[in-house]
């Protein structure tokens, strides 16, 4: 094991898990947490096919009795067809209030496996178990659950924190480059919001931060990424108001995933875009230095992801923002940043300036 990030909640304290080849012990740690009886597995076909005989197995020798159903993968499963059809599956697997759930995959599974949790016989517990890069530094830790819909992204979900996260950096080597450089931008958002310093590491190591061969630095980024996360939610679990910084890059960013359609920008290739235009803000807005909001692209840039989503129109981009959870009587909402390191939230951006960053980029 390399890391036990703790989050501290109260009764709802859990333990964040990072470490190499740790899935075969995701049973023995449900054990630890106290979990018992039946179990469903909820997975896709990508990461199933790699990972889901292991945990399964796992999750038997520990003395659970694991059922498991594997979903497609992509953004398009994290619907409400599919919730309802989860809901079928938990009767079948002889799921009671005793039981709980596994979200085996990226963020898909962990946001939809996670609302099926919290809203199945109204609420049983369940357990993440990451296997992105995204998931590991984002969505399996803080206990936002939720699903699409047509109008927008994450517009349906819950507050319901796992029992435990269980990070196995070695799933990474299996995952798609472009889905690895995606789960950077939420890396290196955190240097952004919260740490100079970790920005300035992720600067000095860029060229090797690809590398998901180097598990001392990859667990260090994670590490880290989950330490920040943890500490904001600790102190502010249902986003009343510091935990708004997390969203940094992602009033734009969820934007620019439903105009252009789900898939053509996956999530951290949207919040790396989203982030270079919240930094161009910045500059006009809360006094963020040009030199500052070009090193916030140089990184990204350096890093293959995008930092422009050209023939994306600011029209549709702003009607698609009218109806962000972010927004409060049609205004959107912003994190923008005074420097790197330190940020705020809530902001209004006049709508003139919106549209002249956008086409400007």
């Amino acid at each position: 094991m390399l890391y036990d990030v703790p989050v501290h909640l109260g009764d709802r304290s859990y333990i964040i898990h990072i470490g190499a080849g740790i899935l075969d012990s995701v049973g023995a740690r449900c054990a630890d947490a106290g979990l018992k009886g039946k179990c469903l597995i909820i997975t896709d076909e990508n990461v199933g096919g790699h990972y889901g005989d292991a945990v399964f197995q796992s999750l038997e020798n520990a003395g659970f009795s694991p059922s498991m159903v594997t979903l497609p993968p992509g953004e398009q499963t994290k619907c409400g067809d599919q919730v309802f059809a989860l809901y079928s599956e938990c009767i079948r697997a002889g799921l009671d209030r005793k039981s709980f759930i596994v979200a085996l995959g990226g963020g898909v599974m962990g946001d939809l496996a996670g609302f099926v949790a919290a809203s199945f016989l109204r609420g049983i517990p369940f357990v993440q178990v990451p296997t992105s890069l995204l998931a590991m530094v984002d969505s399996s830790v803080g206990g936002k659950t939720g699903i699409n819909i047509p109008e927008g992204k994450n517009l349906v979900g819950a507050f319901y924190q796992p029992e435990l996260v269980m990070a196995d950096l070695d799933t990474l080597k299996t995952l798609p480059p472009r889905e690895y450089a995606a789960g950077l931008a939420e890396i290196v958002k955190y240097g952004i919001i919260y740490d100079a310093p970790f920005f300035r590491t992720l600067e000095e190591q860029v060229e090797n931060l690809p590398d998901v061969g180097n598990a001392e630095l990859l667990a260090k980024m994670v590490g880290r990424s989950c330490e920040v996360k943890a500490e904001v939610v600790a102190q502010d679990e249902r986003e009343g108001g510091l935990r708004a910084i997390l969203n940094f890059g992602h009033t734009v960013g969820h934007a620019i995933e439903k105009v252009a359609g789900y898939g053509e920008y996956v999530h951290g290739e949207a919040v790396a875009i989203g982030s270079v235009y919240a930094a161009r803000v910045s500059v006009e807005l809360t006094g963020l230095s040009p030199a500052d909001a070009d090193r916030i692209e140089r990184i990204f840039a350096d890093l293959n992801l995008p930092v422009r989503a050209p023939g994306l129109e600011w029209g549709k981009l702003r009607e698609a923002l009218s109806v962000d959870k972010k927004t409060i009587g049609g205004m959107p909402k912003f994190v923008l940043a005074s420097e790197i390191g330190k940020v705020s939230f809530g902001n209004e951006v006049p709508e003139e300036l919106m549209e002249k960053i956008w086409t400007s980029l």
